[in-house]
């Protein structure tokens, strides 16, 4: 079973929602169709460009005029940026839509906006307006911060059931410890990483990141794929914790 409560205390720090699709040289006539469907939740808007370089090789005689001429603004990837007052970003780019969210509760349960809600937002007035033919990806992401209460392999195991190899690599005696994994959870993806991390002197963190994602598929099957992998994630995270540190997180202090 997954995760069926919203915690006083979560330790997601940021969730993400990603579609590929193929790149669209049409979509920037009808980004403000779209953005006017959204703008009730999405009121602040800006154009953003991601730079490019140019390499060119013009040998040790070589001169900058000599370099063949080039129209600059096609060295740039336009990123539509659409902000909420919540806190949600929203990219946009000619073959990706990415919805990021760092103040994240619940996916879909409990009072409240919840994360999926957004998606279906966002999703009914893009599909509808910019029609992409296909979705190469859909991803949805995961990013938890866990606090380490004390240092030694003890403590930690009391808390968390890591994928750690902690006969071989003792937490009290590691500055850094990494687990990744790539597998098949049914017909779909998940790319999973655990990792013991420094983040300042004398203060330990534990990470956990599940990137679950589907391939080729149809714009109407988005929401409902959505769930499965939100499913796939949730039973993953319930995997790698604790009843004790479930009691942790319901605490509000």
């Amino acid at each position: 079973m997954g995760i069926n409560e919203v915690f006083l205390r979560p330790t997601v720090k940021q969730v993400a929602f990603q579609i590929l699709f193929p790149n669209l040289f049409g979509i920037e006539n009808k980004i403000g169709e779209f953005q006017l469907k959204i703008f009730e939740k999405f009121p602040d808007s800006r154009l953003l460009t991601r730079r490019q370089v140019l390499f060119a090789d013009i040998g040790p005689e070589g001169k900058m005029e000599n370099i063949p001429s080039f129209d600059d603004t096609r060295l740039g990837n336009k990123i539509w940026q659409f902000l909420s007052a919540n806190k949600y970003e929203l990219n946009i780019t000619n073959n990706s839509l990415t919805i990021i969210s760092k103040v994240h509760k619940s996916y879909n349960q409990g009072d409240g906006e919840k994360f999926r809600d957004i998606i279906e937002y966002v999703i009914s007035p893009f599909i509808t307006t910019i029609n992409p033919p296909l979705i190469n990806r859909l991803g949805l992401r995961y990013t938890d911060y866990c606090p380490i209460f004390e240092k030694n392999n003890k403590s930690f195991k009391e808390y968390y059931n890591t994928l750690f190899p902690l006969n071989k690599f003792k937490i009290e005696d590691s500055e850094e410890i990494l687990f990744r994994g790539v597998t098949k959870r049914k017909k779909f993806n998940l790319i999973y990483m655990e990792q013991l991390l420094k983040a300042e002197e004398k203060k330990w963190e534990h990470i956990m990141d599940f990137d679950a994602f589907a391939l080729n598929l149809k714009p109407s099957e988005l929401v409902s794929v959505t769930d499965k992998l939100h499913d796939i994630i949730s039973q993953e995270y319930n995997d790698r914790i604790t009843e004790k540190f479930k009691e942790y997180m319901r605490r509000s202090s």
